[in-house]
């Protein structure tokens, strides 16, 4: 990777965006930002790569088919920008992570 990556508007060093990565990860996929960690009474799976590396998915009561056919999450960091979608799925085995499966508009 070389250069600056573009977020929304703003363009982001190598550096900011290992920092922004870093402030990311933990955190819970639309959650309230000043609210954003895990709650024990839930369940969560982890996304791996793509724009919304690191956040996790809050799969509480969803069943494992849906995740396994995959899920479609609203980001304006993916690919399409405003609007578009990031598309995970269950990974196969052990342990919850939904790996990324590409950007939709």
């Amino acid at each position: 990777m070389s250069g600056a990556l573009s977020v929304v508007d703003a363009t982001l060093t190598r550096m900011e965006w290992a920092d922004w990565a870093q402030i990311m990860r933990g955190r819970v996929y639309g959650a309230d930002h000043e609210d954003a960690g895990p709650r024990p009474d839930r369940v969560y799976a982890e996304l791996v790569a793509g724009p919304l590396d690191g956040l996790l998915l809050d799969i509480t009561g969803r069943p494992g088919g849906e995740l396994r056919a995959g899920v479609e999450l609203r980001t304006e960091i993916g690919a399409h920008g405003r609007g578009g979608r990031a598309r995970y799925a269950l990974r196969d085995g052990p342990g919850r992570y939904l790996d990324w499966r590409g950007d939709t508009p």
